[in-house]
This record gives structure tokens, sequence and C-alpha cells, in this order.
């Protein structure tokens, strides 16, 4: 089974450029309800996830130091700070889209999405754990399915002898 065929193309997936501010990464991924967001360079390459945690995690370690510091916080603060500093790189790395199916099934374990580049390293989508689960659904049954004629016809099969 192909990859391509789960394949939510990138210009059907809400992303986040790297340079975008901490505000309008937030503001984008309220506007369109996603708790985590690809995240690419301008030049389309996949850089990494941000999710709603490492938002929230970030803004408070910011707190924090500006509790501190005794510095007070203005939410225009946040307009000067690049998602590349908050990202954290190694969250859900990318597949190649000529990865197999199997692998993209484990993949899915650890990943409510998968996000799928070409051969010149370019953000072209995601694949979503529920497509994956959605298409083992469907194949558990059609084996069931299978099961069941083996079963029937082996007993009509001895019933005949």
């Amino acid at each position: 089974m192909n990859i391509a065929s789960f394949l939510i193309p990138r210009s059907m997936v809400t992303y986040l450029y790297d340079d975008f501010s901490l505000r309008q990464g937030l503001e984008k991924m309220r506007y369109h309800q996603r708790t985590a967001v690809p995240v690419v360079s301008r030049e389309n390459k996949y850089v990494g996830t941000l999710s709603e945690g490492d938002f929230l995690w970030y803004l408070t370690d910011y707190m924090k130091n500006a509790e501190k510091n005794h510095k007070l916080v203005d939410f225009r603060d946040f307009e000067s700070i690049a998602l590349s500093k908050i990202l954290q790189k190694d969250k859900n790395p990318p597949v190649r889209i000529n990865k197999s199916y199997s692998e993209l099934v484990e993949c899915a374990v650890n990943q409510n999405f998968i996000p799928v580049i070409d051969d010149r390293d370019s953000f072209i989508g995601i694949v979503t754990r529920k497509a994956i689960i959605t298409q083992l659904s469907v194949e558990l049954k059609q084996f069931r399915y299978e099961e069941l004629f083996r079963e029937q016809s082996l007993s009509a099969s001895h019933m005949n002898s």
C-alpha cells in the first residue's frame, strides 16, 4: 500500500512558518482549532511540529523569568519571538513519501500525524493516525470475512465428504 493514498496534501494542511512570531503561531492554531501543527521554512522544508504544550511550557518559562527579573509582560512581547526559538526539532520526525505502509503504522503509534517529505526534503503533507486506523479497521474486517468464508467452505466440504 502506498503512503500517497493516505496523504493530506500541504495545500489542505494547517502549518506554520518557522519565522512566524509566537503570537502569530498561537493565533493561527486557535483560528484553525489545532492542537499541533507542522512547521516549515519559507523554502518549504519541514522543520518540526509545535503543539499547544510547547507554547504552554515556553510561556510558563517566559513568565517565570520575567517575574524573577521584575519585568512586566505585555502580549506585544510575543510578536518579537520567532517560533524557531521554541521549536523542538526532533519532535514528530517526517517520513519520505516512499516509506512502506508497515513502517508508517509504526510511526503512528507515537504521533497523531506524520509529516511527509519528498526526495528533495520538501514538505508535501501529512498522514493522520485516524486515516491509518481506519485502513487497519477495513483490513481487519476483510480478514475476518475471509476467515469466516474459509471456515464455512471447510465445513461444507466436510459435510459433502
